[in-house]
């Protein structure tokens, strides 16, 4: 049975809710639906469960519909008209702010995220920041450190991808000494290290499922128990989430603890990609060519009206850091280089299909395949920085113990 039959949000003309695509299916008024406004009351059910929405101003009632008219406003996607149309309700719009730490930004969307940050900033709840690969959640997670009470305490960031579960336990809660195979002395982990500061938990959605109801009892109680100890350690950490998967569709999928999800987003906050803030490209890109070290001619090269509006135009599937990327190769060529399409950017758009032995199991071929593309991927990686393992794992946004591991895993280097 589903998590989560629908979702509700509220806007400025209503609340919206949309069905999930799963499931024995989402009703609104005796009518399934998958989207649509709700009208001042109406009554949802989902699988074995209801809801009900109910406005706060009833100051006019909605005229009453037969099955027919339900449906066909359904099938619309818009709620019924009333009877009497409600008077338009003006809001103020929301200003936000310009800079938050290191992030700068003029859009309504990354000012609505700088403005929660600060919010986040001012206590002590838990967050969870949410948004693609590159959109810059770990600068987030560091700016709402250095605005809150924590500033001057520990800032510890742990990559829950990075890791086996194994490992990843005593990273996160330490061990004793003679707990496992290796562990010849006692080390503290990241929870009892960071006490009276925060942690950050990146990519959070890759925590292996074994862990995570560990870390709900910490997240609970606040206390750490050591890999191979018996008793348990009060720990004062302010915790920061974050992650580039939808963590409500991997909790409907079963791959994600619920209870833990909603421990997580105490205080959720998204952040737009980069192409939902194009007009954000200007501000960023002398921001980071600042701190690139650019001169005034290369600053006044790569800030130019028409340089600027073909980075507007640009995919940019890596958001920030793909964007950052290109300005230093910018520096590097002494050059306003164009944009590189999505297709020139990916060498497999156009690769012919590779041969798949449709006789061994499904697991199987994925773990050959898997292992295919962890050797091209790394022996590139090394190649495109010179055998530099520290940069060319910052580069690909990976652990560099985790590229170690990899490259001595395909022989790559000893």
């Amino acid at each position: 049975m589903p998590r989560f039959h629908c979702e509700m949000k509220s806007e400025q003309k209503g609340a919206r809710a949309r069905a999930q695509d799963e499931g024995p299916g989402t009703y609104v008024d005796g009518v399934r639906w998958r989207q649509s406004r709700a009208r001042v009351r109406s009554g949802s059910t989902g699988g074995y469960s209801a809801a009900r929405h109910e406005a706060r101003d009833e100051t006019v009632a909605p005229a009453p519909l037969n099955r027919d008219e339900a449906q066909r406003a359904l099938r619309m996607q818009v709620a019924p008209e009333p009877a009497e149309a409600l008077p338009p309700v003006t809001h103020e719009p929301a200003t936000g702010q310009a800079t938050f730490g290191e992030l700068v930004a003029t859009s309504a969307a990354a000012r609505a995220s700088f403005e929660r940050m600060a919010c986040a900033a001012a206590c002590n709840a838990t967050v969870l920041l949410e948004g693609e690969t590159g959109t810059g959640k770990s600068r987030a997670a560091l700016a709402i450190h250095r605005a809150g009470a924590r500033a001057n305490a520990p800032f510890l960031v742990v990559d829950c991808g990075a890791l086996p579960a194994n490992l990843l336990e005593s990273e996160l809660f330490g061990h004793e000494k003679g707990a496992f195979t290796g562990a010849i002395q006692r080390r503290v982990g990241a929870f009892e290290e960071a006490d009276g500061g925060t942690i950050f938990l990146d990519e959070i959605g890759e925590l292996p499922a074994e862990l995570q109801p560990k870390l709900l009892r910490v997240l609970e109680n606040r206390e750490i128990r050591r890999v191979g100890s018996n008793t348990h350690q009060a720990v004062n950490v302010r915790v920061i989430a974050a992650t580039h998967r939808d963590l409500r569709a991997e909790v409907q999928a079963g791959r994600f603890r619920a209870d833990l999800f909603f421990r997580l987003a105490v205080v959720g906050i998204p952040l737009p990609s980069l192409r939902e803030r194009t007009e954000d490209i200007p501000l960023i890109v002398e921001r980071i060519l600042a701190g690139l070290g650019a001169t005034p001619e290369q600053l006044a090269k790569l800030t130019t009206p028409d340089f600027l509006t073909r980075l507007q135009r640009a995919a940019w599937p890596g958001n920030v850091r793909e964007l950052r990327n290109h300005l230093e190769r910018c520096l590097v060529f002494q050059s306003a280089l164009p944009p590189t399409a999505p297709d020139a950017a990916n060498p497999l758009a156009h690769a012919a299909p590779r041969a798949v032995d449709a006789s061994l199991t499904y697991a199987e071929s994925r773990r050959r395949a898997l292992e295919v593309f962890e050797h091209d991927y790394v022996e590139a990686l090394l190649k495109l920085h010179g055998g530099k393992v520290s940069q060319a794992a910052a580069a690909a946004d990976m652990d560099r113990v985790y590229l170690y591991r990899l490259l001595r895993r395909h022989g790559l280097k000893s």
